[in-house]
């Protein structure tokens, strides 16, 4: 037992929790380059036409502010065979009454009922079944879609049969806020950079829920998606890797999104972000010891290591406080959470993804490159401690979630809609 003691245990966390992320940034940085340079710099600068046809999925709970010009955009798009089926799945408001009167203004719109509220993965399951297409392109009810993005997203669909989804590139719309303006960095500068790496050393954990596109026969394959996932698009990209379907990542598929400008909307959306990631986990990593499933594994083992880094950087804080109240041994005093050298590495190596995310990303966000660069340096401070207390929170809610519940949805928080810049 002494010689457990005596280990230098503090030196052991506080290098984890260094070099892990330093180490990720580099993973991310390189990959997000590769995929840059081989796939996205030289891509032909209009999508191909096809003769396919695309069923735009788009399910709405209490839309009631937002469906009109969510309907509008995606009727603008610039596909020459498509429909639109909006699923309003037990609205409490007057989204029925407006997608009604939307059916009659719009030939190629169509609407589907559901009595009460069965949640996103049953509201797209109706969606998909009763569309007339092969290919899906499901949005969410306040997702303002790019007049080319069904182009971008069928591409990849109908020349590869292998090919079971696709996801595009969301781009926030409100920027007005301290919040608004680093979550438009963090889906540049982490999402979208991580999302190119995945795709160049294996797969991707997961597509964007709010625009995503799919293969009608491998969604039937793998049941479509899972009604008791609190997190639908989370479960439908694993159920579809696992069966050897590939998904790819669209960044020229742009789709424009309200995100929550509050403390507690951004809360309650990464915490169930957080959850549904703990229940995908506990669901298909039992499974996942098989060779012909290898290609996941690198992102099974960069999910489970950021949520053991995200206890032991909770750790690392009592620990703190806890010394500044009671003794404790030596080997587990910490005299500071103040960053020393390695802090100012890690800022570095921070700063040289954002610039070369930021950079990748803008041809999508134009001359908003440099505001949205000096915001996101501030995005480690607040948004890494958010991710550790809701990845701690949410390991609670997984493990005493009730078994086959069905995943209901709350209308979000998508925060302050006056003078967005679009």
């Amino acid at each position: 037992m002494n010689w457990f003691l005596g280990l230098p245990w503090i030196d052991i966390l506080f290098g984890f929790a260094f070099f892990y992320p330093l180490a990720m940034a580099w993973v991310w940085v390189v990959g997000g380059l590769w995929f840059f340079w081989k796939r996205e710099r030289k891509a032909q600068p209009f999508p191909q036409l096809f003769d396919e046809g695309c069923s735009i999925i788009i399910p709405c709970f209490n839309e009631e502010a937002q469906v009109r010009e969510t309907i509008r955009y995606a009727m603008q798009s610039q596909y020459p065979k498509f429909e639109v089926i909006a699923v309003n799945d037990g609205s409490t408001d007057m989204t029925a009454e407006i997608l009604n009167e939307l059916a009659e203004q719009y030939v190629k719109l169509r609407v589907v009922h559901l009595a009460e509220n069965q949640g996103k993965a049953y509201a797209l399951r109706s969606g998909a079944l009763v569309s007339q297409y092969e290919y899906l392109l499901c949005i969410d009810g306040d997702a303002l879609l790019h007049p080319h993005t069904a182009l971008w997203m069928m591409q990849p669909l109908v020349q590869h049969p292998r090919v079971g989804a696709v996801t595009g590139n969301p781009r926030i719309l409100n920027r007005s806020g301290m919040l608004g303006k680093l979550q438009v960095g963090e889906f540049s500068s982490i999402i979208g950079i991580v999302k190119r790496a995945q795709r160049t050393y294996g797969r991707l954990f997961t597509v964007s829920g709010v625009i995503a596109g799919f293969r009608k026969t491998a969604l039937h394959r793998v049941g479509f998606w899972s009604e008791d996932m609190i997190t639908e698009d989370i479960d439908i990209s694993w159920k579809l890797q696992f069966d050897h379907w590939d998904i790819q990542y669209v960044p020229q598929a742009l789709c424009y999104i309200y995100m929550p400008e509050t403390f507690r909307g951004l809360w309650k959306q990464r915490l169930r972000w957080a959850q549904g990631g703990l229940e995908v986990l506990f669901h298909y990593v039992p499974k996942m010891f098989k060779w012909r499933l290898r290609r996941m594994w690198p992102v099974m083992l960069e999910t489970l290591t950021s949520i053991v880094w995200a206890y032991v950087i909770l750790l690392i804080i009592v620990l703190f406080f806890a010394g500044l109240f009671v003794p404790i041994p030596a080997q587990w005093y910490i005299h500071t959470l103040l960053p020393q050298w390695y802090g100012a590495l890690l800022g570095i190596t921070c700063i040289v993804q954002f610039g070369v995310s930021l950079y990748i990303d803008k041809r999508y966000d134009g001359d908003r490159f440099i505001r949205n660069y000096i915001w996101i340096i501030w995005y480690p401070i607040f948004f890494w401690l958010l991710s550790v207390f809701t990845t701690v929170f949410a390991l609670p809610k997984t493990l005493f979630k009730k078994p086959k519940q069905r995943a209901r949805w709350i209308s979000p928080d998508r925060g302050f809609r006056g003078g967005n810049e679009k």
